[in-house]
């Protein structure tokens, strides 16, 4: 399943760093944008201070500075963490910088120019170390092998040639063969052989050593091919192209593997694969990035989708009022929506007043306040009845604010953050109640307190989770370990004996609090990463969400699951919490609704004696690939289509609530099926359309 979500600038450049938690973008806008990878979501503001667009980006092999090129002839080298300049521009080529990459041991940086030269810089001292001469074309892109030895280069001469890194020598005479200029060039992780392609719509494999070609050019693409990348093991290689297309090839059969990657809808001008050889990341002047799945002998074709995001409406944070009349949300679009539970209606206008997106939202337990946290490093409490804002927004965190809790006695307010610490804030007098709580290696995620306010339990991008003491900010014991990547959420159960978790590794975990022992073996069954978890307030039962676009309702003493998967939503779920009363459960998700779910009934639906007749979930619902919003029958046999369009706001199975409010309900009551259609009177069918 893919999102739709447009920006309104050309991507010409991507790169993945070191440890694939990144993407780097290079903008027809002069900037550079630097993603988190997992959550889709841009990191700090754009990097400013090129004249042109920028053509090429490269990440140092450490992860800790960037190197971008643009029109303007100048390259920039910035500081992966604040996003800084480092140094003045290096300057030096005579014509636009087309291509860069930084040698493994992150001393030099190479370019290529219109101006038809390679040059050589010192990464410390800015100083150029060289230029290499003897392409009769603009150079495309240049490309460094994993030795640090050798350079490839790719010009409009139509030619690929090689050269020593340390004499700046040509070695043996220019590769020819393509009948194009050759647009992207890729050394393979053992420095064999170099890919290139062409807009002669060919991509082409060369010996490093012999300067041959291996085997015959690949075919496939129906336009100029525009970016390549080799696969870290040197299995496959991945193409993009101006017919908007992503193709990846068998290195040794010089087949394609699976179908085409479809859904750029302009050309796919970069393309990179990810450290682990997992993920494909495009960038296309529809002014997209696309996250692919590349698991080996997986089909590909199906995106796991990330595109450039800017003013769009994901649910991010759910919270339910004590009383469960109302449904607070935080969304991507800067705002603090309260819903009437029961009719799906906006109960009054926006609370407005956050200047980034809303990651959480936590109301008091008497009802009377939200407080929310956002991406632009504070903390806003709001007045739950009239939507005002109470005292000025709390400050401190240098970081996004990705979650917070209410204390039980709602006198504190706990927040967690991309800045590495949690901080306490008294509600009545906004100050903080301590000194930031440390101890996390990276992303706080999440953030819980306990029943009784004593203690607080956070979940970290550190693969850990921590219990602190509420009165004196210490650590009680060591960090709980077990989840093998981030820990998204955590939750607390009512009698405060239990913590329960979800992480990217695609389970949730049961902790004892005292012993900080896990409580049984992992909850398995979600295909995509846990991204909120929430337990029942009478500790019976543990909900899930997924990226994998499903809920899940455990039973909290056995660890099996109760029902099947909850599915509707189109897009990655991001929040979920339980009603007061424990039938029903609220999500949010990317694809910017909200859905109520009964959880106390079955969901599946008949209007007949005969149980083959029972309808099933559409199966867009389980992202059935063949039959795309198709209504199956309790055989399987198709019996109704849905248009997409219509997708995100459809009522699934088990939904008792969709919000926005004109969300579409299917009436079934009258639905008849079966395969004699040629009983059907002419004329009666005629006037039933």
């Amino acid at each position: 399943m893919e999102k739709i979500l447009h920006e309104n600038t050309p991507v010409n450049t991507v790169a993945i760093s070191p440890d694939g938690r990144h993407i780097v973008c290079g903008l027809d806008d002069e900037t550079v944008q630097v993603w988190d990878m997992e959550i889709g979501e841009a990191l700090g503001s754009r990097l400013r201070g090129h004249t042109g667009r920028v053509r090429s980006v490269a990440i140092s092999a450490d992860g800790t500075f960037i190197v971008s090129g643009s029109d303007y002839r100048i390259i920039q080298v910035w500081d992966m963490e604040t996003g800084e300049a480092l140094g003045a521009p290096l300057q030096g080529h005579t014509d636009r910088v087309r291509s860069v990459a930084i040698s493994p041991d992150g001393k030099c940086i190479v370019s290529g120019s219109a101006d038809m030269t390679i040059r050589l810089w010192d990464r410390q001292t800015g100083k150029a170390l060289g230029a290499l001469q003897g392409h009769d074309g603009p150079v495309l892109s240049v490309a460094i092998s994993p030795d640090g030895n050798r350079i490839a280069s790719g010009s409009d001469d139509m030619t690929v040639r090689l050269w020593d890194m340390k004499t700046g020598e040509a070695l043996g005479a220019p590769l020819q063969g393509h009948t194009g200029p050759v647009w992207s060039v890729a050394i393979s992780p053992d420095g064999k052989f170099v890919v290139s392609v062409s807009s002669d719509e060919t991509i082409r494999r060369w010996d490093m050593e012999t300067g041959r070609a291996l085997g015959a050019p690949l075919q496939g693409h129906t336009g100029q091919v525009l970016s390549v990348a080799v696969s870290p093991d040197g299995r496959f290689v991945v193409s993009g192209s101006s017919d908007e297309t992503i193709r990846v090839w068998d290195v040794e059969t010089g087949k394609t593997l699976g179908v085409p990657l479809l859904g750029h809808t302009g050309m796919v001008r970069s393309i990179a694969i990810s450290p682990d050889g997992k993920r494909i990341v495009s960038g296309s002047s529809d002014a997209t990035i696309r996250v692919w799945d590349a698991e080996p002998g997986e089909v590909l074709g199906i995106p796991r989708a990330l595109q450039r995001r800017t003013a769009s409406e994901q649910v991010l944070s759910i919270a339910i009022s004590p009383g469960g009349r109302h449904i607070v949300s935080g969304s991507a679009d800067m705002m603090i929506w309260v819903w009437d539970a029961e009719t799906g209606k906006a109960s009054r206008t926006p609370l407005q007043g956050h200047t980034d997106r809303v990651r959480s939202v936590a109301i008091s337990p008497d009802g009377n306040r939200i407080a929310s946290g956002s991406d632009d490093m504070t903390i806003r409490l709001w007045n739950m009845e009239t939507g005002e804002a109470f005292g000025a927004p709390l400050q401190g965190h240098t970081g996004p604010v990705l979650s917070v809790a209410i204390s039980p006695d709602g006198k504190l307010v706990v927040a967690g953050s991309s800045d590495k610490t949690i901080r306490l804030w008294d509600i009545e007098t906004g100050r903080a109640w301590s000194a930031p709580l440390q101890g996390h290696t990276d992303r706080v995620l999440s953030v819980a307190v306990s029943p009784d306010g004593r203690f607080i339990v956070s979940g970290s991008s550190d693969k850990t989770i921590r219990r602190w003491d509420m009165e004196t900010g210490k650590t009680l014991g060591v960090p709980l370990l077990g989840h093998t990547d981030q820990v998204w959420s955590v939750t607390i159960s009512p009698d405060g004996g239990r913590i329960v978790s979800g992480s990217s590794d695609k389970t949730i975990r049961v902790w004892d609090v005292e012993t900080g022992e896990a409580l049984g073996a992992p909850l398995q069954g979600h295909i995509g990463r846990v991204l909120s978890v929430a337990i029942s307030l009478d500790g019976k039962h543990i909900v899930s969400v997924s990226d994998d676009m499903s809920i899940r309702v455990w039973d909290a003493e056995t660890g099996k699951v109760v029902c099947a998967p909850l599915r509707g939503h189109t897009d990655y779920i991001r929040c979920i919490a339980i009603f007061p009363d424990g039938n029903r459960v609220v999500s949010g998700s990317d694809d910017k609704t909200i859905r109520v779910w009964d959880i106390g009934q079955p969901f599946a639906t008949t209007f007949s004696s005969n149980s083959t007749h029972t309808l099933c979930p559409p199966s867009f619902l389980h992202s059935h690939p063949s039959a795309l919003g198709w209504v199956l029958d309790h055989e399987g046999r198709l019996l109704l289509w849905i248009p997409i369009h219509f997708h995100p706001v459809v009522y699934a199975p088990g939904n008792t609530l969709v919000i926005p409010d004109d969300a579409l309900q299917l009436d079934l009551s009258h639905f008849a099926h079966g395969k004699s259609w040629n009983k059907c009177p002419e004329q009666e069918a005629m006037l039933s359309f």
